[in-house]
């Protein structure tokens, strides 16, 4: 039986991995909050399920089995966000985390439902795609990191890292959100960036500029 516990395991490796993270117990523990003992169990059933494979050196891969469930979660939540905020009009960064507690509720019939009204391409409302990207194939698309980003430049939003409410709240009182615009004004000594956007000017720290991905904008600065 996999339970909702089970998938939500599941999703994490398949998002920690199109992060760049090198899944571990540790990797785990810090995506879902909870304790490294209850990694080790739900790693242990998981394992003996055939969803999982851990390596003798710790590292954390998902079988063929385990993988399909994921993608299959990960498509779930893609359509409840989409659904939440084009249907009824919820705001981006309150979106996630609706989602989460939806997704292990809906039946087969009602994702049906969802596919045909809303689609299986386009983007969440944080502008990922239904199967997440790695940071290899957002820089073949043109994206960088705002971290990464360049001083004196104007910049589009593409997306944004969307498993952390506080950030996603935080972005949004500065002005950043998908498809918003965003110049880099200068990139300070102490790690922070200076940054304008329709909010205003503002600085943010490199731990939330690492979970903006954009793209330079053809007419320079905003």
């Amino acid at each position: 039986m996999i339970t909702g516990s089970k998938e939500d395991y599941l999703k994490a490796i398949l998002e920690a991995e199109s992060e760049g993270e090198t899944v571990i117990s540790a990797t785990l523990a810090h995506w879902l909050a909870v304790s490294p003992p209850a990694v080790t169990m739900a790693l242990r059933r998981l394992k003996k399920d055939g969803l999982v494979r851990v390596q003798a050196d710790g590292h954390v891969a998902l079988t063929p089995a385990g993988r399909k469930i994921a993608r299959k979660l990960t498509l779930r939540h893609h359509l409840i966000e989409r659904m939440l905020a084009e249907m009824f009009g919820m705001e981006w960064y309150e979106v996630h985390d609706e989602a989460e507690r939806l997704e292990h509720a809906v039946s087969p019939a009602f994702e049906a439902k969802l596919l045909e009204k809303l689609g299986s391409r386009g983007t969440c409302p944080h502008g990922n795609w239904v199967l997440p990207e790695s940071p290899e194939q957002r820089g073949k698309r043109g994206m960088v990191l705002l971290s990464e980003a360049r001083e004196d430049t104007g910049y589009t939003v593409v997306s944004l890292y969307e498993r952390d409410p506080k950030l996603l709240l935080f972005l949004h009182q500065a002005g950043i959100a998908p498809g918003g615009r965003v110049s880099v004004l200068a990139k300070n000594y102490d790690r922070t960036i200076s940054i304008e956007t329709t909010a205003g000017r503002s600085t943010l720290g490199h731990p939330a500029a690492e979970k903006v991905w954009v793209k330079k904008r053809s007419s320079g600065k905003t």
